[in-house]
């Protein structure tokens, strides 16, 4: 089953950053994403670029391209990764793994279904569909 591990922050914490505190975070994160590549079950990762760049499509028809996300929460979703664990319980600790080297990141945790090119869809383990 493939869950998403939503990484969320205070974007103007992680601003704050030295490059060298930002770099040392991102290798000890590294280290967490080759462990579970070599484990075969980390799919897509990306890190996110700052919510002051990000615009929004909302609205009928063609829709409207607006400023930001708009969040309604403290921190906002700066990354993500995409891992292949059988279970609930295996996701959250892979999340652990990853909050013990960034311990001021909020992570959610959700299923979710993999759209790849030829691929049969199936259902997450939660729809009774």
């Amino acid at each position: 089953m493939f869950y998403a591990i939503l990484a969320y922050h205070e974007e103007e914490i992680v601003e704050s950053w030295t490059r060298e505190a930002d770099a040392e975070l991102m290798d000890e994160l590294l280290q967490v994403n080759d462990r579970l590549v070599r484990a075969k079950r980390l799919g897509p990762a990306a890190r996110l670029g700052s919510t002051k760049s990000a615009v929004t499509l909302r609205g009928e028809g063609a829709g409207m391209v607006i400023d930001g996300p708009f969040a309604e929460t403290k921190e906002q979703l700066l990354g993500l990764y995409v891992v292949d664990c059988p279970s609930i319980e295996a996701a959250v600790e892979t999340a652990r793994e990853l909050r013990r080297v960034n311990p001021t990141a909020v992570y959610e945790i959700r299923p979710i279904s993999l759209y790849l090119p030829g691929a049969t869809l199936s259902a997450p383990a939660d729809d009774p569909a």
